[in-house]
């Protein structure tokens, strides 16, 4: 009982939030003012249905390797590819095994050099 007597009783303290808060706000601020933000590349994607073709000429087959690239069945260079002919021509992309999504963009962004291609990417059955 004596020491009890001895210990004094502590009123409890309230912890203020206002403080944390305000430390909270100023980290996020810091965060927010020292980072980077930077503008990715787009490609655009459309979904179509099996529709048929929309020009008379016939579409140019394009198959897509990891290493290579094959237009109607001739080898080509990445970089170097061109379209000529109709504006309006028609180009069937088809993924060969183990084509990356980095590879498909690669294309894609390289055939968005010729604004009267359409491309339509051939899924796997």
């Amino acid at each position: 009982m004596r020491r009890s007597m001895l210990r004094r009783e502590r009123p409890k303290r309230v912890i203020s939030m206002t403080s944390l808060v305000d430390v909270i706000f100023l980290l996020l601020l810091f965060f927010m003012l020292s980072s980077t933000f930077s503008k990715f590349a787009e490609v655009e994607l459309t979904a179509a249905s099996g529709g048929g073709l929309s020009t008379g000429e016939p579409p140019v087959f394009l198959q897509l390797y990891p290493d290579r690239v094959t237009v109607n069945g001739e080898a080509r260079d990445l970089g170097a590819l061109s379209f000529e002919g109709e504006t309006d021509q028609t180009l069937l992309v088809a993924l060969q095994p183990d084509v990356t999504a980095q590879r498909l963009t690669d294309l894609l962004v390289v055939l968005r050099r010729f604004p009267g291609l359409s491309v339509s990417v051939l899924g796997s059955g």
